[in-house]
């Protein structure tokens, strides 16, 4: 059926006349409006109310024991902000007032001509799109003032705005740093023209360039000069000023943008080979331990996203460490080890009594995270219900336990992990886009391995290292064959599959070099260096333990899969964690087959 109206909806019908209903749902679903829905009473209307969501209520005045009054004094107490239609047999100028004045949208008198319902109806389910259109665009631009203020507080360069009269704005922590011994009075709401350090020698320079940029409405892209601090230490000042305008004759005020270019030499001059439990000195995670100190100072949610084995939880654990919430407690949840009827419980705790087993209450992992931070890797994997429950307590620091109507309020930070596309997920309608804002204000990218090719090398001498001194074996590195086949392998596990493969090499290595007959056949078969001994590594592989959870090789037929997921979930209780990890692929993955194939997980014995 082509829809005659672009402003389709969901729409409720409230009448205690069943053949007035039918008239009503009989016309507006031929015009394409879907679903329509029917309550007979006041109470059959709330109980619809409260599990669906309308874009449109058109209710009689008259129902049996209220009114349709009534019923839209009820929507609009619960929140129900959607169009209200009033419809009377009996037409009072008093009635019409006080639905008028309770936010009806129209007052329709019997008996009801067909083309004015329509029209109505359509008036107001265009004013609905309207309204949610304007709601979405104020949510954007609430969004967006919220990253440029976190980026804004963040920044390590130094801002300040000032208007066409020299009087600051703003201006950021780094700013109040960086001229705490230069400008002492330097503070919003203070005035540049009155600063008499302004007009020294060193500083005019930049009182040169703002003035320049407020007369002439020119930007001032890069100006560079030294100054002298009260304790004679030298600063070299990197000064970029931009004029900020409302239209294009409107000359309103400058923003400065101030980078010490002293200590862009000092970082420059020691660059870092490790940042807490990072391992790395590529150009690639340089970019990530400055992301982790600027945001790790604010309060913002961060969302970090990466491959699985880039080290996500490295990054909450940093995260933490440089946040202010560094000596409260860092609680880490995986989402998808805690089974999904449990997994709310968990987060939010419960009262006793609330379900089958609550034999006590249960403090959940939130609270427990009170003051601190609370980590949830593989957040792209919870339920619906958790979703909901997870984005009201965003927005509201508050929660309610399951089984409590008492509601909880905690000072926790929430730093968020995926290794999905969460926006993809979105689109697929599995992810809540509201959410998916809400964890998302600052995202932190972690980069694959195969985009880190300076680290590969570093990475591997650490973990030699560390597992050749915990099983106390005198191995003091590779050979050169060995790191030439570590540098041209693509790692699609990462840092994960690196490590692994590390101490693999150092179990089955005989001596005190590690060489390529210790590394795995699909390292030497992608870097072309298969030397034909593969006899020898398939009997090497047998000396690997199974408690070294190394990938094992994976089926090549669906048949061949499903047993060997059911085999390895049974040697592993039924941990679908460590299962994933001896299998080889993402926990993620693990759960897609489990469901593709419809695999009975009643037949392990779960611990």
């Amino acid at each position: 059926m082509e829809y005659k109206n672009e402003n389709m909806g969901s729409i409720l019908v409230v009448d205690d006349e069943s053949s007035l209903r039918e008239t009503f749902e009989f016309f507006l679903t031929r015009e394409g409006y879907q679903p329509v829905i029917s309550a007979a009473s006041f109470t059959e209307a709330t109980e619809v109310l409260s599990t669906n969501q309308v874009d449109l209520i058109i209710s009689d005045i008259v129902l049996e024991g209220t009114s349709g009054i009534d019923l839209l004094k009820y929507a609009r107490k619960n929140g129900i902000d959607c169009p209200f239609i009033v419809i009377t047999g009996y037409p009072d100028v008093d009635t019409a007032a006080e639905a008028l004045r309770f936010g009806a949208f129209d007052y329709i008198v019997k008996p009801v001509d067909k083309n004015s319902l329509l029209r109505s109806v359509r008036l107001a389910l265009r004013q609905r799109k309207l309204e949610q259109q304007r709601l979405q665009a104020e949510e954007e631009r609430e969004r967006y003032r919220i990253f440029l203020d976190t980026v804004f507080k963040s920044a390590t360069d130094a801002i300040i705005i000032v208007d066409d009269s020299l009087n600051i704005l703003k201006l950021n922590a780094a700013a109040q740093h960086l001229f705490g011994d230069l400008l002492p009075g330097l503070e919003q709401g203070a005035n540049l023209q009155t600063q008499t350090e302004m007009s020294s020698t060193e500083l005019s320079s930049l009182r040169s360039d703002l003035l320049r940029v407020l007369q002439t409405g020119e930007e001032v892209t890069e100006h560079r000069f030294e100054c002298k601090t009260t304790g004679h230490e030298t600063k070299i000042l990197s000064i970029c000023t931009s004029p900020i305008k409302v239209d294009n004759d409107s000359k309103n005020g400058a923003v400065i943008i101030i980078r010490d270019m002293s200590v862009e030499i000092e970082r420059k001059g020691s660059k870092r080979s490790s940042f807490h439990r990072f391992i790395g000195s590529s150009s690639a995670m340089q970019t990530v331990y400055t992301m982790i100190e600027n945001v790790g100072r604010v309060e913002t949610t961060v969302l970090i996203t990466g491959e699985s084995g880039t080290g996500k939880e490295l990054a909450a654990e940093a995260l933490h460490h440089e946040s202010p919430r560094s000596k409260k407690p860092l609680v880490k949840v995986d989402c998808t080890a805690i089974p999904e009827n449990l997994l709310e419980s968990e987060l939010f705790g419960h009262k006793k009594g609330s379900f089958t087993g609550a034999d006590k209450d249960r403090k959940g992992l939130i609270l427990q995270a009170d003051g601190g931070t609370l980590f949830l890797d593989e957040i792209g994997e919870i339920t619906a219900m958790t979703q909901l429950r997870l984005l009201r307590f965003l927005q509201e620091r508050t929660f309610y336990p399951v089984g409590s109507d008492t509601p909880i309020v905690v000072n926790t930070r929430v730093i968020t992990a995926t290794n999905v596309d969460l926006k993809e997920k979105v689109e697929q309608g599995t992810f809540r886009e509201d959410l998916y804002f809400r964890l998302k204000v600052i995202d932190i990218i972690l980069p694959p391995l195969r985009d880190r090719e300076d680290d590969v090398l570093q990475l591997a001498h650490y973990f030699a290292g560390k597992f050749s001194e915990a099983m106390k074996k005198p191995i003091h590195g590779f050979s050169d064959n060995a790191l030439a086949m570590l540098a041209s392998y693509h790692w699609p596990g990462n840092v994960r599959e690196l490590e692994h493969l590390v101490e693999r090499a150092v179990v089955l290595c005989q001596g005190v070099t590690i060489t390529m007959k210790d590394l795995p056949q699909e390292l030497r078969t992608s870097s072309g260096s298969d030397n034909g001994d593969e006899e020898i590594n398939t009997e090497s592989d047998s000396l690997v333990s199974e408690e070294t959870e190394l990938p094992l090789p994976i089926a090549k037929s669906e048949d061949q899969l499903t047993a060997q997921i059911l085999h390895t979930l049974s040697k592993c209780g039924g941990n679908k964690a460590k299962a994933a990890r001896l299998l080889g692929i993402d926990r993620s993955t693990l759960y897609r087959k489990i469901k593709e194939h419809n695999i009975d997980l009643s037949v392990i014995a779960l611990e």
